[in-house]
């Protein structure tokens, strides 16, 4: 039996990136899907890539700032498949590269809606119905800037700390819900996002940012999404609250 045959799994910015990778795998392993993001031709395209490879799932165009689209996401997904078992909040920007005073309040609010405070909301709406159907698994999409810091990444590095910190209380709260909270912390992972930064779209190389770890290698997005669910799945029954840091040795230095 596939690990999640029988399962719902939500996937916040399941569009494009590790969002995407995570969302095909968890169709490959047996779970129908709600893929949600604001961009709706890249979320049923990965969509369609799901049902050709003869999955179950639906696009759920939502911005994950606003509350009345959250728990519209989470009821409709409810609605189509009867449960939620498995949600991975994913959704997230980068922010400008600049130092923490130059910060305008405009960027510096959107940093953290999208990152951290879009996390606390759709957990908001994930965790009442895990609580009613008896447990569920979550994986909240921090960082490897959620453990360290990195320069004129002030509000990026603040808001992804503070999902490790709300990950961990919410681990706390429903333990004993059979409820398991974790969150992942990647260091640079090869999506649309790191090639703003790092590839064509950037005045520096891939082959820089490769550098910056120690194992000489930037992740691929399926490596990820493969840590999204194994924490999601039986096998890690007893991981609960844990910052999961992939980062290629990177903050062993």
């Amino acid at each position: 039996m596939k690990r999640f045959e029988g399962k719902v799994a939500l996937v916040t910015g399941g569009n494009v990136g590790i969002g995407r990778a995570a969302a095909v795998a968890f169709a490959a392993e047996g779970a129908r899907l709600a893929v949600a993001a604001r961009r709706q031709v890249e979320g049923e395209a990965t969509v369609e890539a799901i049902h050709r490879a003869g999955g179950e799932a639906i696009f759920v165009r939502t911005d994950v700032t606003q509350l009345g689209e959250v728990e519209a996401m989470v009821a409709r997904t409810v609605q189509a498949f009867g449960r939620l078992d498995c949600a991975f909040n994913n959704a997230g920007v980068e922010g400008p590269g600049i130092p923490t005073a130059d910060y305008s309040v405009e960027e510096w609010d959107r940093v953290i809606d999208v990152n951290l405070k879009s996390v606390w909301l759709c957990m908001k709406y994930e965790l009442p119905h895990m609580v009613r159907q008896g447990g569920g698994g979550i994986v909240n999409m921090s960082s490897v800037l959620g453990l360290v810091a990195y320069p004129n990444t002030s509000a990026y590095t603040a808001a992804k700390h503070g999902v490790v910190g709300l990950t961990k209380a919410a681990a706390l709260e429903y333990a004993r819900e059979h409820i398991r909270v974790n969150a992942l912390c990647p260091a640079s992972v090869v999506t649309p996002m790191f090639d703003r930064h790092w590839g064509p779209e950037s005045s520096r190389s891939p082959a820089e940012s490769a550098a910056l770890h120690p194992v000489g290698r930037v992740a691929a997005a399926e490596e990820i999404a493969a840590a999204v669910l194994w924490l999601c799945s039986d096998a890690a029954s007893y991981v609960n609250g844990h910052a999961l840091s992939l980062d290629g040795a990177w903050t062993a230095q």
